[in-house]
């Protein structure tokens, strides 16, 4: 985001028109709406994304919702979730190759970075995402580990990722620096 609401508007119709973002975006959609279907009476995958505008950064974004089967046998909450993780949009797709090709190249855990997060209630009813930025504290408590990433696809420039995932972690080094 710019702060110049015209350069933010024509900055956010391209990104809802790039083929390559839109490539991506629709891996990490169809990766939860497949993951929901054997959960799912009905499941409501709209045709196209919208703009998410945050603080700091554009994302093509998609509302996917589901309804649980009713059945004799109630599926669980966190078994859905379970299903649901890691999302196409953390981890790539096929799934099972990516996580081996990523393990391979980062050479460390990711632990909690892009983990579910959200809330469930005493019906089971709930609203979950992933954290696509966080950190995690140090066992001594003296350092943090700051985690954001980007969605590679074939058309991805190496530097504007790089650009991107520094826009994602600018919100948090910024709350870090005020300490």
């Amino acid at each position: 985001m710019t702060g110049d609401e015209a350069r933010d508007m024509a900055l956010a119709a391209s990104l809802a028109k790039s083929s390559k973002d839109l490539e991506e975006h629709e891996y990490a959609v169809r990766s939860v709406a497949d993951a929901l279907a054997p959960y799912c009476s009905s499941t409501n995958v709209p045709e196209s994304p919208f703009v998410l505008h945050l603080a700091n950064v554009m994302h093509l974004a998609t509302d996917v919702t589901g309804v649980v089967n009713d059945s004799a046998t109630p599926v669980d909450i966190f078994t859905v979730i379970n299903s649901l993780h890691p999302s196409a949009a953390v981890c790539g797709t096929p799934t099972e190759v990516a996580k081996t090709v990523i393990n391979e190249l980062e050479g460390m855990n990711r632990s909690r970075y892009a983990g579910p997060v959200g809330w469930v209630d005493s019906r089971g009813d709930g609203e979950i995402g992933i954290a696509l930025r966080c950190g995690l504290l140090s066992e001594d408590k003296r350092s943090i580990r700051l985690f954001a990433g980007c969605g590679i696809v074939a058309g991805s420039i190496p530097d504007e990722e790089l650009a991107e995932s520094q826009a994602k972690l600018s919100p948090m080094r910024t709350a870090l620096e005020t300490l």
